[in-house]
């Protein structure tokens, strides 16, 4: 059976190449003969015409990246995107520069007195201020008084220094010293001295001393009879200043007293105080 079959197909085989080979106008060749010798190559033949379009193809994969392109110009700010989610808190950053002060919170509730501090300073001298009221007058407690009249109870006394005048007729406030024979001032102002000496037997040169200076002198003479020499002047005195008679020249101190009938005199007083001084010394009183 199987050879049977075989055999047809073999048959079916032939009959069909030589029906092939007639259509197509080729020479008789079986199939179970041996093939010749390949011939030349043919000369190609003419361009066939172009045949339709065929249907798009599948894109192809894509292409390697290309080099980096030159950096292009700066781009219009775009519009403000969204936020984003809240990050992570950082790290503690350092401290920033002091920023400007924000405006004035409300007054708060006063507090309690602080203890005092440390004296300040003295300050700048302020400017005057308006007059004030009228004060009460103690004018009458404030009037300089000084004045004295002096004697002297011995004759001839010592030349070139003080004569001591050591009977106190009259000395108001107690300015003039009748140990030293000196009036010392008190109040600054002008002052009024003067002089009536009774002389005998000698001549008579005498003067008035301001601060160790003369400030008059008078001479006189000797006569054979009794007589009285007298001067006097006017003085600004500075507190603490002295005043004094003394006799100026040598042998020349004939003054003479006797309690029962003469009396040499040396007086003064104050005619006008320092008005600057006292009224300095009124605002001390205030």
């Amino acid at each position: 059976m199987l050879i049977v079959i075989c055999i047809v197909s073999l048959m079916y085989c032939i009959s069909g190449q030589l029906l092939n080979n007639k259509f197509k106008g080729n020479a008789s060749q079986y199939i179970c003969s041996i093939p010749g010798l390949p011939g030349p190559p043919g000369q190609p033949g003419p361009n066939g015409a172009s045949g339709a379009h065929g249907r798009i193809g599948l894109p192809g994969r894509d292409g390697r990246d290309g080099r980096k392109g030159e950096k292009g110009e700066k781009g219009h700010t775009g519009l403000r995107g969204k936020s984003g989610p809240v990050g992570k808190t950082g790290e503690k950053g350092d401290r920033g520069l002091t920023g400007k002060n924000g405006p004035d919170g409300f007054a708060g509730v006063k507090g309690v007195l602080g203890p005092d501090g440390p004296p300040g300073e003295k300050g700048d001298k302020g400017q005057r201020g308006l007059p004030g009221k009228p004060g009460l007058c103690k004018c009458g407690s404030l009037v300089p008084k000084s004045a004295f009249t002096v004697g002297i109870t011995t004759s001839y006394p010592e030349e070139k220094s003080p004569i001591v005048f050591n009977k106190v007729l009259f000395n108001e406030g107690e300015h003039y010293n009748p140990t030293t024979g000196k009036f010392i001032c008190a109040y600054p102002g002008i002052y009024y001295f003067s002089y009536d000496i009774t002389l005998a037997n000698k001549h008579l040169a005498i003067g008035l001393v301001h601060n160790g200076q003369f400030r008059i002198k008078t001479f006189d003479a000797n006569t054979g009879n009794h007589d009285v020499a007298s001067g006097s002047t006017v003085m600004f005195l500075n507190p603490e200043d002295e005043v004094w008679l003394e006799i100026f020249f040598t042998d020349q101190n004939g003054l003479f007293s006797d309690p029962n009938w003469a009396d040499s005199l040396f007086s003064g007083f104050l005619l006008y105080a320092d008005t600057n001084y006292f009224d300095a010394l009124s605002e001390d009183y205030a």
